[in-house]
């Protein structure tokens, strides 16, 4: 089992309000987004005694470089403090990224019922798949080694719950992640705070 480790999605974006699939599109998060990210670094702030014992890393895009920031200010520590990662990216929707189901639906009809009904194992023309997401999170994961605050996306959070609880892939798939919340990695499993 790893170390104790906090995990954060990133705040609310304007595509996750307009349900878009967003992958590893680069957006901003919204002010609903950055209230998201301050309540959920109170909440480390009550919980991480050292932040010094901890590792800070977080994926790449913007959404979570400033979700991270916005974190570690509401912790008291400085903003630009920790390292990011590509492995943490969002599972890749390739072509589909930044259209809706609607809008994908529209463009060719039938186009989406191969992802409802696989929604683990499909992939987008262009994309990976959640299982494509896990063989990417996997390594990063298994090389934890130290006390760890996370700041990454949906996905990755999915994937963790089929790594660490082998849970079913399309309960995984299907699971609601929110983004006001903090999920802790602790000896007695994951739980969301």
């Amino acid at each position: 089992m790893p170390p104790l480790c906090y995990f954060v999605r990133h705040g609310q974006t304007g595509w996750n309000a307009e349900l878009r699939l967003q992958g590893q599109a680069d957006t901003d998060i919204t002010e609903l987004g950055r209230r998201q990210a301050a309540r959920n670094g109170q909440c480390l702030a009550g919980l991480v005694e050292d932040p010094a014992a901890f590792d800070f890393v977080a994926s790449p895009l913007k959404r979570t470089r400033e979700t991270m920031e916005i974190v570690r200010t509401e912790m008291g520590l400085p903003e630009r403090g920790y390292r990011v990662d590509s492995r943490l990216m969002e599972v890749h929707f390739g072509d589909w990224q930044g259209y809706t189901y609607a809008e994908l639906e529209a463009m060719r009809p039938g186009s989406t019922a191969a992802r409802l009904s696989d929604k683990w194992g499909f992939v987008a023309p262009g994309g990976e798949s959640y299982q494509m997401l896990l063989d990417r999170v996997r390594p990063w994961f298994e090389t934890l080694d130290r006390q760890t605050v996370c700041v990454t996306h949906g996905g990755v959070i999915r994937t963790l719950f089929k790594l660490v609880e082998d849970k079913p892939v399309a309960d995984v798939a299907a699971m609601d992640v929110p983004q006001d919340r903090v999920l802790r990695l602790s000896d007695a499993g994951l739980e969301w705070l």
